[in-house]
């Protein structure tokens, strides 16, 4: 995704004067140009959408109405929308009348802008519109693409500038605002959205939604789908097929206590309720942290609930990201590594050190290779915590970068301070900047007076290194675990000429599992990779991060058995995190990357845009 925008620079400017009437909500004090918004809120800011919708399970197109409240400036003459590929029909004020629009010049990236003429004391605009089929947020699943085979499915993805391709809003994260919604679909689908939700489905089809918090358009999240609930806590459930509800159940049963956990680190739960919904394997991510009602892929159901850490890592995006969001795209760090951090510090306190240590391992192997990587191919500066994307895809700053490396600057800076100290700096730091936006450099205003309060000085050129320079600092900290210690004597034991059957692995983690297979040597024999295979089984796993390691060491050592769960794992799975690294490795030989075109063909339609975006660049060639 290196391709080259032209971006509109537009300034993102807080403060908006209105002489004329009261603002509708208070106005961020601070500033920051978003480069990937057409949007200008110093003239006008939207504050509420209501949105009426139907959606059109035939065509494939969603038609609706978004009517936006809006907060003017006293020379307001123009608010400006993000679009893609929507048809507008009509554009009317408050009081019925049409008003004057225009669609902006195509942008790969952006879309359009939407301009819509307004005056200062304009409360409101009301915009009739359909999707396009191929919206680049909204999957529509055939009944085969499901868990079940019997019914569509539809869900979106937003973040990060894909909500304009669904509904006309300002999509920036720097903008927020409340919603309300109607939609109607067929009456044998339950409706859910990033709102208050039903728990059962409507005998018409149509369904009511309130979201009373104000959230960016990033937010904003729609699915739709033959879907059952379960309660599993006073203020959390699971929403899920009839046929993956119990499953999803059992591995979601601690989710009252890491939201307990979560309150007593950082303050309360500010979103009401937390609940989750299974979606179908396409989606993209692992999880999606839209408020109050996370989306999550299957492959966490590995029934052992040790894939669990990615729903501590989206509880924790409830207040790193959800209630404190970064400005723009170039800021991606605040939202991902505090939330890293966050999850850190819930497996910690539900599960033990131990435990969270060999996460924390695991992501700083990935996060080294990557490095490592992005270092060799010329892109250290996409190293750098502080981004620069314009002109680029913001999902391009979507890397371990913002994740891991994010989280190692706080860990540091919690070593630093002390964590006493360190947990009530973020407990305020959440408080204070409840439902409002963030930059970098404001962040750091604010760590400086952590230091200053504490009577400790506070080494900038350090801090400066970290978040403006490339790769990891020499003191980056270093998680370590015995456990994989352990794991790493029972290699050494199998290349020195113990059989795999007698390696020493009661009570072994999925965790420990995967440290093992990551290291597999490079010149392992296919004879080694056999007896590992029928040891223990690696090629039927259930677990989709073990799997997912295991299959890219075959392609590495070409261990033909394994390749028909390759492709059976690369059609039915769309994550993009498990699918970009085995098409990475397919490609580095000639016949390898015959295989991999041969097995997309098949596997592409199954895909989300965020995923095959991504594939279809790195196959191109």
């Amino acid at each position: 995704m290196k391709t080259k925008y032209i971006l509109a620079l537009l300034p993102f400017v807080w403060a908006c004067n209105n002489s004329t009437k009261e603002m509708k909500e208070e106005v961020e004090p601070k500033k920051a140009i978003d480069a990937h918004s057409y949007a200008d809120p110093s003239q006008s800011k939207v504050t509420h959408l209501d949105w009426d919708a139907e959606l059109n399970f035939e065509s494939n197109t969603i038609r609706a109405t978004a009517t936006l409240s809006l907060a003017n400036s006293s020379e307001a003459t123009q608010l400006i929308l993000d679009t893609k590929a929507l048809t507008i029909e009509k554009v009317t004020l408050a009081d019925g009348q049409e008003t004057t629009f225009k669609l902006g010049k195509e942008d790969a990236n952006l879309g359009r802008s939407l301009t819509i003429d307004i005056a200062p004391d304009t409360e409101s605009v009301s915009i009739l519109y359909t999707t396009s089929p191929t919206a680049e947020a909204v999957q529509w699943l055939n009944p085969t693409q499901t868990a079940d085979k019997k019914a569509p499915f539809l869900f979106t993805q937003s973040q990060a500038i894909l909500a304009r391709s669904w509904v006309p809003i300002q999509d920036s994260p720097g903008i927020r605002f409340t919603y309300s919604a109607k939609v109607k679909v067929p009456s044998n689908l339950l409706a859910l959205m990033s709102a208050e939700n039903p728990t059962e489905k409507s005998a018409d089809g149509v369904y009511t939604f309130k979201m009373e918090q104000p959230i960016p358009a990033y937010l904003l999240a729609l699915s739709v789908g033959d879907l059952e609930f379960r309660s599993i806590g006073d203020r959390a459930g699971v929403y899920a097929e009839p046929s993956v509800i119990e499953a999803a159940a059992f591995e979601f049963e601690d989710l009252e206590d890491m939201i307990v956990a979560a309150e007593g680190l950082y303050g309360p739960y500010q979103w009401d309720r937390y609940d989750l919904i299974v979606l179908p394997p396409s989606f993209p991510f692992g999880g999606m942290e839209n408020p109050r009602l996370t989306f999550a892929t299957p492959t966490i159901l590995a029934g052992d609930k040790s894939l669990t850490s990615l729903v501590a890592h989206e509880l924790a995006h409830s207040w790193s990201g959800n209630l404190v969001t970064n400005a723009t795209w170039d800021d991606f760090w605040l939202n991902e590594g505090f939330t890293v951090y966050f999850e850190q510090r819930i497996m910690e306190e539900v599960y033990g050190r131990d435990y969270s240590e060999m996460l924390a391992s695991l992501s700083n192997q990935d996060l080294k290779e990557e490095i490592a990587e992005m270092t060799a191919k010329g892109e250290a500066v996409d190293t750098h915590l502080k981004l620069d994307l314009t002109g680029r895809n913001p999902d391009d700053g979507m890397t371990s970068i913002a994740y891991d490396k994010g989280y190692l600057f706080l860990r540091g800076q919690e070593e630093l301070v002390g964590r006493e100290k360190f947990d009530a700096f973020l407990k305020e730091y959440f408080t204070s900047n409840a439902f409002k936006v963030m930059t970098t450099e404001e962040f750091v205003l604010q760590l400086e007076d952590l230091y200053r309060k504490n009577e400790l000085s506070m080494d900038r050129e350090k801090i400066e290194a970290w978040i403006y320079g490339p790769g990891l600092p020499a003191d980056a900290p270093q998680p370590s675990s015995n456990k994989f210690s352990l794991v790493g004597d029972q290699m050494d034991a199998f290349m020195s000429g113990t059989p795999a059957s007698e390696l020493t692995n009661d009570n072994w983690s999925s965790h420990e599992w995967l440290h093992f297979v990551r290291a597999i040597p490079e010149d392992l024999s296919l004879q080694k990779m056999t007896e590992l295979d029928q040891a223990f089984g690696f090629t039927k796993s259930g677990n989709s991060e073990v799997l997912t390691a295991w299959l890219e060491q075959s392609i590495k050592h070409q261990y033909e058995p394994a390749y028909d769960r390759l492709e059976e794992f690369l059609i039915s799975t769309g994550r993009r995190k498990f699918l970009m690294p085995l098409y990475r490795a397919m490609i580095l030989t000639d016949e390898g990357k015959q295989m991999a075109k041969a097995i997309y063909v098949k596997a592409r339609p199954n895909y989300h845009f965020v995923a095959y975006d991504s594939i279809d660049e790195l196959l191109k060639e």
